[in-house]
């Protein structure tokens, strides 16, 4: 078990004085109990109840007061009622929808305990059609492990240090490149990362692949209605991890012959299931964000392993020699995607890009950050600056002096002048200060 930076916003939630009962959002399998768990740690008793165990189940079912579920539950546990500091975790909560209307009673009532409630999204989105009480919970997203997750899983905390301190000295870039290579294989699934941290081995990340994958599939085998919703989920979850990165028609999509109603349908189930985002784009530079629902979205998917596990991509990643193609490529997007997203613990956060589609003037560029008031074009290419035409379009449109190029090069910074004479400062980021991106531009408004 090794330690998540989501952690410290569990603890920023613990001591709000108001505070409400929490609800973790997360795809399967991105460490939602284990987190729990390691944050249980830091109180004076923990109650742990996952809800597809009957006898925990019960509990909720026919209770005709809070005090006499509090009874039930403190009983069950064998812990006495008058423990300082109790952490209460209810799992799968979707399956007893009593259990999610008790939270409205836990808030209203009970306050001074802590309530963490976490389930499937594939079970509870999909199948049930009910809702949390609105106004009396809160919601935090918990995603895959970042860069530096990684790193502290394999017991490399010295450098997690140097990045979050972004003094990482240019003598190390190389080793934290290779570093960043091995996490773009690897992923940021929790037992994923645990597996690689204790083995050091690629072969063994196959087991947990695929049972992954077919957790996922059987969970839409579960819950999709009807035999043509089941047939054209399969047929995403098989085909369409290799479209990572790009964008995307529904009619045809990775050469299949379902209609683009039935493939959209298909896909917004599995958003909704946040094994993937549709990502939209915007067509200007500045406020409000308005992304187009009518243009083509950008397919990311959960996690970098999954994707190259399934789309066959880890043995090209693991020995290409052709630097400027692994990190200018598709999966170099996702991954800055997954490692921008992994940076906001707030549910609902969605990542954006930009394209212009003016005749005989088309541009796209990767991502648009937000940094409070601003919102910055991020390109993931290497190379020199004349391979940066559509970043330079976007500034040509925007208010904005400040750019981002990910790369696979140092830190740095160059002044950028435009042929309308316009200036500004393009930083060179290496990819595993993606996810200091906050700190970073922070450090540079200090």
């Amino acid at each position: 078990m090794f330690q998540r930076t989501a952690i410290q916003a569990l603890r920023a939630w613990a001591v709000k004085e108001e505070r409400k009962p929490l609800v973790l959002r997360g795809a399967r399998q991105v460490g939602k109990t284990t987190l729990v768990e390691l944050f249980a740690q830091e109180f004076d008793a923990f109650i742990n109840l996952n809800l597809e165990e009957q006898s925990h189940a019960r509990l909720f079912r026919g209770t005709t007061s809070t005090d006499d579920l509090l009874r039930g539950i403190y009983a069950k546990a064998g812990i006495p009622m008058d423990k300082q500091r109790t952490l209460i975790f209810i799992d799968e909560i979707q399956q007893v929808p009593e259990a999610v209307q008790s939270l409205r009673f836990f808030y209203e009532k009970r306050p001074d305990l802590y309530v963490i409630a976490a389930g499937s999204l594939l079970e509870s989105l999909i199948e049930n059609h009910y809702s949390f009480p609105v106004g009396r919970v809160e919601y935090m997203a918990v995603h895959p492990c970042s860069f530096i997750e990684f790193l502290g899983a394999q017991g490399e905390q010295g450098l997690v240090e140097q990045i979050e301190g972004l003094c990482v000295p240019q003598s190390l870039h190389a080793h934290l490149m290779d570093l960043f290579r091995k996490y773009m294989i690897v992923g940021g699934l929790p037992e994923a990362v645990a597996r690689y941290a204790k083995y050091q081995d690629w072969v063994k990340l196959g087991e947990v692949f695929s049972a992954l994958l077919a957790g996922y599939q059987d969970d839409m085998e579960k819950y999709a209605h009807k035999g043509r919703e089941r047939d054209v989920l399969r047929y995403i979850l098989n085909y369409g991890w290799g479209q990572a990165g790009n964008r995307l028609q529904f009619a045809k999509f990775a050469g299949s012959a379902y209609k683009s109603a039935d493939m959209g349908n298909a896909f917004r189930t599995l958003e909704k299931a946040l094994l993937l985002e549709l990502v939209y784009p915007l067509v200007s530079t500045t406020f409000p964000i308005l992304p187009d629902i009518k243009r083509s979205p950008k397919l990311l998917w959960l996690d970098t392993g999954l994707v190259n596990y399934v789309a066959g991509m880890q043995e090209r990643m693991l020995f290409s020699t052709d630097t400027d193609e692994l990190w200018n490529g598709n999966i170099a997007e996702q991954v800055v995607g997954q490692e921008l997203l992994a940076a906001s613990s707030a549910f609902g956060t969605k990542r954006m890009f930009w394209v212009r589609d003016a005749r005989n003037s088309q541009a796209e560029v990767d991502f648009v950050y937000r940094y409070g008031s601003h919102l910055l074009p991020v390109e993931v290419k290497t190379g020199d600056n004349s391979r940066l035409r559509s970043l330079h379009q976007y500034m040509e449109a925007s208010v904005e002096q400040l750019a981002l190029r990910i790369w696979n090069g140092p830190m740095s910074s160059a002044p950028i002048r435009l042929p309308s004479g316009k200036s500004y400062t393009l930083y060179n980021v290496p990819f595993y200060y993606v996810g200091q991106l906050p700190h970073l531009l922070a450090s540079k408004d200090s």
